[in-house]
């Protein structure tokens, strides 16, 4: 018998309060572009190259001789987020311990001029992998944070960033995801341990595959190329991307990795880690978490993914009249982007 399809609902969600791109099209936007939330994004991928959307997380995707690096452009949280102080406690450890200027202090040093403890910033950078590559110099550009799970005294917030880096006289592009794991304290949100995005070596890919990475309207971050081309998304996935892309310019935050093994929360394992789901933080320019974004807009989108298979679909408006009783849901943590998932 096949296994029973899980369903990403959470068991208690709180009650609700009041980029994508290829490795090198983010930092076209590091010096200062927002997307009208008030937080700095990449630029969209139709103005990347093809070439970039090849590279795996801390993979260079391109290099080049003498280039000067970007400034840092901190994310901010925008209007509509669900308690933002958690994604900023977790953002702000990732671009710490990614960004750093030559002869700068190494990574535990850089978070524990944030406050944090000394052997817990010990722990924090040894767990960073990805994030602190052999360079003279990084900076990293946050392209999106979205929870993974938010429960009323715990966190999982995905951190989708690129990352440019400098080498002697070579400068190269990359960047991943980051499953920064959070617990609610006394004195706010503090981060508790790092799970970097580990998507596997590339293979050849096969057609569907080569047509998600060519189109333009179907926005990648590096860690979700990596994924495409590791070949363990399956098919259905590939599938729908194209099909949404037919009428919808979306922007992907998380494929397969970088994601909760389990529906956070409960021990459930998740459609993400096994290839059969991906989510969009970003739809036709507008961010789903934005207040400002046409809910019509969100909920045609919606629907639109069950119409070309999925059977999971959660995102921030609660839908009626799927093909089965739950094949839409909604909560707090599906407050800032849309899932959609697969059975295979």
């Amino acid at each position: 018998m096949a296994p029973r399809p899980v369903r990403e609902q959470r068991p208690a969600p709180l009650a609700r309060r009041s980029l994508l791109v290829g490795a090198a099209a983010w930092c076209a936007c590091a010096t200062g572009c927002s997307d009208g939330t008030g937080r700095s994004q990449a630029a969209p991928a139709a103005s990347a190259s093809r070439s970039s959307r090849t590279a795996g997380p801390g993979t260079p995707a391109a290099s080049s001789a003498g280039a000067a690096l970007p400034a840092p452009v901190p994310w901010r949280p925008g209007p509509g987020e669900v308690t933002p102080e958690a994604k900023a406690a977790a953002v702000r450890l990732v671009e710490a311990l990614g960004t750093w200027r030559p002869g700068r202090a190494g990574p535990a040093a850089r978070l524990a001029a944030l406050g944090v403890a000394p052997a817990r910033a010990a722990r924090l950078a040894a767990q960073a992998g990805p994030l602190t590559p052999r360079a003279d110099e990084a900076v990293v550009t946050v392209i999106d944070a979205q929870y993974g799970g938010i429960l009323a005294d715990s966190a999982s917030v995905l951190v989708v960033c690129g990352q440019r880096t400098r080498g002697g006289g070579t400068t190269a592009s990359g960047g991943t995801t980051v499953d920064v794991r959070l617990s609610r304290t006394g004195s706010g949100w503090a981060v508790t341990s790092l799970h970097p995005a580990d998507p596997g070596p590339p293979v050849a890919p096969g057609a569907y595959a080569r047509a998600v990475l060519a189109q333009p309207r179907i926005e990648l971050p590096p860690a979700s190329v990596a994924d495409v081309r590791s070949g363990r998304v399956h098919e259905s996935v590939l599938r729908a991307m194209l099909r949404l892309a037919d009428s919808h310019r979306m922007s992907v935050s998380v494929v397969r990795s970088g994601h909760p093994l389990d529906v956070f929360g409960t021990d459930r394992p998740s459609d993400h880690p096994r290839g059969r789901a991906f989510d969009v933080w970003r739809v036709d320019g507008h961010p789903v978490v934005d207040p400002a974004t046409s809910r019509s807009l969100i909920t045609g989108f919606m629907r639109r993914a069950a119409d070309v298979g999925s059977y999971n679909v959660g995102g921030p408006v609660p839908l009626t009249g799927g093909a089965t009783a739950n094949q839409f849901f909604s909560d707090a943590t599906h407050h800032d982007h849309v899932h959609i998932g697969f059975t295979t």
